[in-house]
């Protein structure tokens, strides 16, 4: 009995160990592997994106050296001159606005050879009655004598001296000072500039960087023309003659015959006065 006791608890352990599940041993090799994938970032094209893309156009000014200049610089030029070009204005009658434009134009913002060795951002040459310093420059003919200054507010001085003193400026003056249009136009015609396209690049300046506001803080929106007089001037489109004029140089710079000349405005003879307006559209 004893000995058949013994046998069936044999059988009990083998039945139960036979039953267990087997152990599986997992080496770190056999591990599964997780890898992080990283996701492809898109570009965003922000805001400040599209204002540093504009801020690195760039224009090319037409100064007494081709120079490129980007907005932000013309921007700094009329914050370091406004109150010059204001201040001048309310003394000499110069716009400010259009000032200001010459000033971007001919020194190129400051960056300009003649306004980088002379302060001189309007390109005006000595003449017979200059006793200052100057240096020399090629502009039409080679090593041309140009004014020198000692700082560039003095140059702007002498810009509107400049307009003021000459008799061949005098029909700007009759006009308002708030009509930058006939300014523009009104340089022209007085033989400032020889660039027939010189009005539309001041005028292009002055409304791009809003410079006809400083016009307005001197002389009030009272005296601005709702009804530009530059009207007039392009119908009528006088030119005052200068010393070396003729009939000849005249319909070449105007693109009219001197037969035409001569008929609009009544002239008997070849030759012309100094101080002499004549029609010239």
């Amino acid at each position: 009995m004893f000995k058949k006791v013994i046998f069936l608890l044999s059988l009990l352990i083998i039945t139960a160990c036979s039953s267990s599940k087997p152990t599986i041993r997992t080496s770190k090799s056999s591990a599964p592997i997780t890898r992080n994938v990283k996701k492809p970032v898109q570009k965003q094209t922000s805001n400040s994106t599209v204002k540093n893309e504009n801020e690195n156009a760039q224009e090319v000014l037409e100064a007494t050296s081709k120079v490129k200049v980007t907005p932000e610089m013309v921007i700094k030029y009329i914050e370091d001159f406004k109150e010059t070009a204001k201040n001048n204005m309310r003394q000499f009658g110069v716009p400010a606005s259009i000032t200001l434009a010459q000033g971007i134009l001919e020194s190129g913002v400051g960056t300009g050879t003649l306004s980088q060795k002379a302060n001189n951002h309007f390109g005006i040459k000595c003449h017979k009655e200059w006793t200052g310093p100057s240096v020399l420059f090629d502009d039409d003919s080679e090593k041309e004598c140009f004014r020198k200054y000692k700082d560039p507010a003095e140059s702007y001085r002498d810009h509107s001296l400049f307009l003021t003193s000459r008799s061949r400026y005098d029909s700007l003056f009759e006009l308002p000072q708030g009509d930058y249009k006939a300014w523009a136009k009104g340089l022209k015609n007085a033989g400032y500039a020889t660039d027939p396209k010189y009005p539309d690049k001041l005028i292009s300046l002055i409304e791009r960087y809003n410079l006809h506001q400083y016009d307005v803080e001197v002389v009030g929106k009272s005296a601005i023309q709702t009804k530009s007089t530059s009207e007039t001037i392009t119908t009528k489109e006088e030119y005052v003659v200068v010393k070396g004029d003729t009939l000849y140089s005249l319909s070449k710079k105007f693109n009219i015959s001197v037969d035409e000349l001569k008929k609009k405005n009544n002239i008997k003879s070849d030759s012309l006065s100094v101080g002499q307006k004549i029609s010239v559209k």
